[in-house]
C-alpha cells in the first residue's frame, strides 16, 4: 500500500479511481485499511478545497417552515408575537437565547446553527 497526500485534483481522481478498486474489501484486511486511510484522505482535501460555510440561522428556520408547511403565525410559540417573529424573519431581530432554545426544542433545528452570529 503505497499513500500519499492529496495535493490536487488529480491526486483526488486517483484516490478516487483506487477506492472503486478496494471499495468492497472485507474489514480487516490490507484493502480495508487503505480505504479508511483513502476516505479521511479525500475529506481532508475536500473539506479545504471545498469549504461549508455555517448555515445561517434564519435561512434555517424558513426552511424547516417550508419543510413542516408551517406560516410565521406558527413560529409565535417559539419567537414570540407576530412583529417579533416578522422581524427575525427579516434579520432586523436576532435571536435570543431563549428563541433559540424554544426552536430546537420545538422545531428541531441544531443549536449549531441556530448560534451561528450569537455573540
Amino acid at each position: 500500500m503505497i499513500i500519499k497526500p492529496i495535493r490536487n485534483d488529480d491526486d483526488l481522481r486517483m484516490a478516487f479511481l483506487r477506492l472503486e478498486q478496494i471499495f468492497q474489501a472485507p474489514e480487516g484486511s490490507a484493502e480495508a485499511d487503505e480505504r479508511e486511510v483513502l476516505v479521511t484522505l479525500v475529506e481532508v482535501y475536500e473539506s479545504k478545497r471545498f469549504p461549508v460555510a455555517a448555515a445561517d440561522p434564519v435561512e434555517a428556520i424558513k426552511f424547516r417552515m417550508e419543510q413542516q408547511g408551517l406560516t410565521p403565525r406558527d413560529l409565535e410559540r417559539y419567537i414570540g408575537p407576530s412583529g417579533r417573529v416578522s422581524e427575525v424573519l427579516n434579520r432586523k431581530r436576532s435571536l435570543s437565547l431563549r428563541m433559540i432554545k424554544r426552536l430546537h426544542e420545538g422545531l428541531s433545528i441544531p443549536y449549531e446553527t441556530l448560534l451561528v452570529g450569537i455573540r
